[in-house]
């Protein structure tokens, strides 16, 4: 792999030790990079960090870490405090269990990450713990100190490796059931549902990533190049929410415009029915 690896150690399953190396597996590199600059200059800036109350910059060698313990009081934390404070790094991944892929709460996911043999005397015991991952359709719960914090991983099998995903503490991910508490029970009508589900059905498609389009990436850099060229700037329209009153048929029309969709005829009562007879037989004239 032509990137550098940011780690490297073991899985450890049981008395099996397989040395790994793990590479990111996504990067940001290819984003368009801004830099923050003087308006009236156009010179870049620099950050500089200052004491709050005497004003005056604080040289990089002065800078350390503190815990408010009180307003406005801090407990200073020195580096080698903090390094010998966290665990151990052992450079292993031990593997606590297994669960099934489909257990696996995505909420929880934190950054993806390679993980290759670390050598050619691992692929045998590399290639064991991927196809017997695969073959149970399982993922292993792991974890080890990465970044100076002992970190929970998944590690899953991946095409011709594996994925170690880094995973958020439970205290770390809001409670969906409160996220969501405010929203209220609605019955959707079944001709809007109709309409609903035919526009799926339309769209319907297969993953594929190379087809994602960084909207966001194109504009930044169609907004650089006519800043350069010294053209006219023409401002994204935002799209109108639609209301309540509109949304069958903003249905209708994403559905195909004109083209109908069969819906089911809805069910009458025998008495609607009578009286809608009733009303549409003709009367007879007065002799």
């Amino acid at each position: 792999m032509a990137a550098r690896a940011i780690w490297k150690g073991s899985i450890k399953i049981a008395e099996l030790v397989c040395p790994v190396a793990m590479y990111t597996a996504a990067t940001t590199s290819e984003r368009i990079s801004l830099n923050l600059v003087n308006r009236d200059t156009g010179n870049r800036l620099r950050r500089v960090y200052m004491d709050e109350k005497t004003k005056k910059p604080v040289e990089a060698e002065d800078q350390v870490k503190g815990y408010e313990a009180s307003q406005g009081k801090h407990v200073i934390l020195e580096p080698e405090e903090i390094a010998a404070a966290v665990p151990n790094s052992d450079k292993v991944l031990t593997v606590d269990n297994f669960i099934s892929c489909g257990q696996i709460e995505t909420t929880f996911f934190d950054k993806p990450y390679y993980l290759l043999p670390a050598n050619d005397a691992a692929e045998e015991a590399f290639v064991l713990v991927r196809e017997a991952l695969k073959k149970s359709k399982a993922a292993a719960i792991a974890h080890t100190v990465l970044f100076r914090r002992l970190r929970p991983v998944l590690i899953r099998a991946h095409r011709k490796g594996l994925i170690a995903t880094t995973l958020n503490f439970d205290y770390e991910v809001r409670s969906a059931k409160a996220a969501f508490k405010d929203i209220s029970a609605r019955k959707i009508d079944a001709e809007m549902m109709e309409f609903a589900q035919h526009i799926l059905s339309k769209k319907a498609g297969k993953f594929d990533p190379s087809k994602f389009d960084d909207r966001y990436e194109q504009a930044l850099a169609d907004l650089v190049k006519a800043k350069i060229e010294g053209r006219k700037i023409i401002p994204f329209k935002k799209p109108e929410p639609t209301k309540p009153n509109n949304l069958l048929e903003a249905l209708r029309m994403s559905a195909g415009g004109e083209e109908k969709v069969e819906s089911k005829p809805a069910k009458r009562s025998r008495k609607s029915s009578a009286a809608k007879t009733e009303k549409a037989a003709p009367r007879k004239k007065a002799s």
